[in-house]
């Protein structure tokens, strides 16, 4: 590749970017686009693009109805990961939108994860390139309440919860997607939190006062989380450009 790598990038919400990826992109020179679907932004011809990364959001992936704009970003992601073999990157919608694109399926959690909670990686997980460096059991920042009921056929799935036993899966060598958040920086939850959808699940949950609290957990764990997200991408740019 001659050129420095161009990610595209899928938003539903506008606070929900690639987050502390920002800067490791920007130390590296390497450019991002912005598409935000949920502001009826068109998605570009692929052609343009080394790598594909989808990010999260309020709406569930069944609600094409609301969304219209669903069916051609599922479209979209087929295209990029199982024809075109891009590189990909999933997070929490985005790693729900590749497993109904590949043809697994996603429900309501039965238990949704809402806080700071520890995940595993399965055997598949601890020998993926994706995941070198990262210990087994690793502390992450979670706020979905739907999830992967069941994985495309040529997927591994990397890590798991007790509540969630798809947290993370790999397509082939290309795609990797991650239910857990790994792309916070500091001012991530209090902007989630202005989220109305994202508010009500938390006090759903946690009462009142959930948001205060939630704030000063991911800020006692904010390192932690930062470093584990600067292995996550330098792990996933070296698979995907060497």
């Amino acid at each position: 590749m001659g050129h420095k790598p161009r990610i595209l990038v899928f938003q539903h919400i506008a606070v929900e970017h690639p987050g502390i990826f920002r800067s490791f992109l920007q130390e590296d020179g390497m450019e991002w686009f912005p598409v935000e679907l949920d502001q009826n932004e068109p998605i570009p011809p692929l052609d343009d693009y080394d790598a594909l990364w989808v990010m999260g959001g309020p709406m569930d992936v069944w609600q094409e109805q609301q969304h219209p704009w669903l069916i051609g970003e599922k479209a979209a992601i087929r295209e990029a990961v199982a024809d075109r073999r891009l590189p990909f990157l999933g997070l929490c919608l985005g790693h729900q939108l590749l497993a109904e694109a590949l043809g697994g399926h996603v429900g309501p959690s039965e238990q949704p994860e809402i806080g700071i909670m520890d995940v595993n990686l399965t055997d598949a997980g601890m020998n993926s390139p994706f995941f070198d460096g990262i210990s087994r059991t690793t502390r992450c920042l979670q706020w979905h309440s739907a999830e992967v009921t069941s994985v495309p056929e040529a997927a591994a799935v990397l890590a798991s919860t007790p509540a969630c036993q798809v947290q993370a899966m790999s397509i082939n060598d290309n795609a990797l997607s991650i239910q857990f958040h790994v792309e916070i920086s500091s001012n991530t939850v209090s902007e989630w939190g202005a989220v109305p959808e994202y508010k009500q699940a938390l006090e759903k949950n946690f009462g009142a006062n959930a948001l205060s609290q939630f704030e000063l957990e991911a800020a006692a764990n904010m390192d932690d989380f930062n470093n584990s997200a600067r292995i996550l991408y330098a792990n996933w740019k070296s698979k995907a450009f060497g």
